[in-house]
């Protein structure tokens, strides 16, 4: 049976009703409309990030700031550290530009051209937004909604170029109302049922609809083949005195902008380090940390060395006894839990 919206939808939305994740940001059915605030929050949290590290980081930012007036006054540095660990910087960066902007304009704009014009907003967020917190039609598509789509309607073109057939097919089975609830819903069957792999056939509300079910669904969509990613080098510098240890603030553009971190070796995603270290001094080799980013792998390697020497370099002192409130992003974590470990 071929997928039509009707029968999608109205499948879909009864499934949802009773299988429906609970989370923080979100209003059960029947309840009130989420706030913007904690929808737009959550859509930029999770975006490249799963649903099990968000929770902690969005308990924590509306704990903290519970009101997108609170965040938008917020000094930016400890947004950034209560961010850290999270990655993708730049989102940081953004939310504290798109909160300002919104406690300027007095509340969140409810269309998905207002919503786009915010500081770090793109398509697919707008769109969940204006969904899920305006009740309007709009067509969401994450990745879990990619991956139920190519399968319900077996798209069979590789994906960058099959998002265009894709977001045709989700545009004409999402409902005129209740769009924000099949969004929601198309999230949910794809994070727990339409999986990558092995994914619950015999499950799932759409099976008899869905194109893919006897061709093996677990391929669609097709993906290009990853490229291997290059390895960078570089060095990053721990500097010890009385109990502290220097850090610096990043600049506020580029990788891990804006971050505390430790001082290093100006490595990047396009070349290896070489810049001299901070201060001259008999340099220890602690041991190498490795990290992931989106388009490069480092390898870097943690040097050490114990001076009374103020480096040349704008920083800080911090207290080693205090230094997780350093708010340092994960790779940075990494080298310094290597060196408190020598």
């Amino acid at each position: 049976m071929t997928a039509t919206g009707k029968p999608v939808s109205a499948s879909l939305l009864q499934w949802y009703d009773t299988h429906a994740r609970s989370l923080p940001w979100r209003a059960a059915w029947g309840e009130a409309a989420p706030d913007p605030y904690r929808v737009w929050l959550s859509e930029v949290m999770l975006q490249q990030t799963t649903v099990a590290a968000v929770k902690p980081y969005f308990a924590k930012f509306t704990d903290r700031w519970p009101t997108v007036a609170d965040l938008a006054a917020a000094p930016e540095e400890e947004v950034m550290a209560a961010w850290a660990g999270l990655g993708y910087y730049s989102r940081a960066r953004n939310l504290v530009k798109a909160a300002k902007a919104v406690a300027e304009m007095g509340d969140f704009p409810d269309t998905e051209a207002g919503l786009r014009a915010l500081p770090g907003v793109g398509d697919y967020t707008a769109a969940a937004v204006a969904a899920i917190a305006f009740g309007q039609r709009a067509v969401v598509v994450d990745a879990n909604v990619e991956r139920v789509v190519a399968r319900l309607f077996r798209i069979e073109e590789p994906l960058p170029a099959a998002r265009k057939a894709i977001r045709a097919r989700m545009d004409e089975i999402t409902p005129d109302t209740r769009a924000g609830d099949f969004a929601q819903a198309m999230m949910d069957l794809g994070s727990g049922l339409c999986t990558v792999r092995s994914p619950k056939c015999l499950l799932c509300p759409l099976a008899d609809m869905c194109d893919a079910r006897t061709a093996d669904p677990e391929r669609l969509p097709v993906k290009p083949a990853k490229k291997a990613k290059p390895v960078r080098q570089g060095q990053a510098y721990w500097i010890e005195r009385n109990g502290a240890v220097w850090l610096i603030r990043r600049p506020g553009t580029g990788m891990l902008g804006g971050m505390r971190s430790l001082p290093d070796d100006e490595w990047s995603a396009q070349e290896d380090g070489s810049a001299k270290p901070p201060i001259m001094g008999d340099w220890k080799l602690l041991g190498r940390v490795r990290h992931v980013f989106t388009h490069a792998v480092l390898e870097l390697d943690v040097m050490a060395l114990d001076s009374q020497q103020q480096p040349v370099e704008d920083g800080q002192w911090w207290p080693l006894d205090t230094l997780e409130e350093a708010g340092l992003p994960t790779l940075f974590t990494k080298a310094a839990r290597l060196a408190l470990s020598c």
